[in-house]
């Protein structure tokens, strides 16, 4: 799939009432688009939504199909300012978690899902971790809940480098692109 067939419309009110913004590529500043988003409709594609301009703050991850209020995106408010398309992937997995910072300390190797970090790892936190193939989303509460972290292939130093604010982290899993 092409980025020109890629397709999402947010919408002001709940229900996919009011005004509305069609958008076909990634855009780093929503805010002159619409006030408020509490209604989307994912028509193609894969997106990334963020809280804030410039792909910062809570991110989500949405496929095709209709979310009708911001609580369908698990949304913590009806913020959204930046948005990208996720890249198609369709290869293997493979994600290094570490204890500390710049890749020290305990590290372990997945390229499956884990539901519960602590049950795994043995640790609450993770500090570090390379992503070495396919897309991954870690949310900070097990069971895949909780807020959520996208994570593109490459190395993140610190918890802070794929947008936390905090190392907890509860869940993690391999981003499955729907088409």
């Amino acid at each position: 799939m092409n980025k020109t067939s890629m397709k999402i419309i947010f919408y002001e009110d709940r229900n996919f009432q009011g005004r509305s913004h069609e958008c076909n590529s990634e855009c780093p500043d929503l805010s002159s688009y619409f006030r408020s988003c509490n209604s989307i409709r994912v028509e193609s594609g894969n997106w990334i939504l963020y809280e804030h301009p410039n792909y910062r703050g809570h991110q989500y991850f949405l496929h095709r199909g209709e979310y009708p209020d911001f609580q369908q995106w698990m949304g913590y408010n009806d913020s959204i300012r930046s948005c990208r398309v996720s890249p198609r992937h369709q290869g293997s997995f493979r994600i290094r978690i570490y204890e500390k910072e710049d890749f020290s300390g305990q590290m372990m190797e997945f390229n499956e899902d884990c539901p519960h970090v602590y049950e795994r790892f043995r640790y609450n936190d993770i500090h570090s971790c390379q992503v070495n193939d396919g897309y991954w989303m870690f949310y900070d509460e097990p069971n895949y809940r909780g807020r959520q972290y996208y994570l593109r292939p490459g190395e993140y130093r610190r918890f802070s480098d794929w947008g936390a604010m905090s190392p907890r982290i509860g869940s993690f899993r391999r981003v499955h692109h729907v088409y």
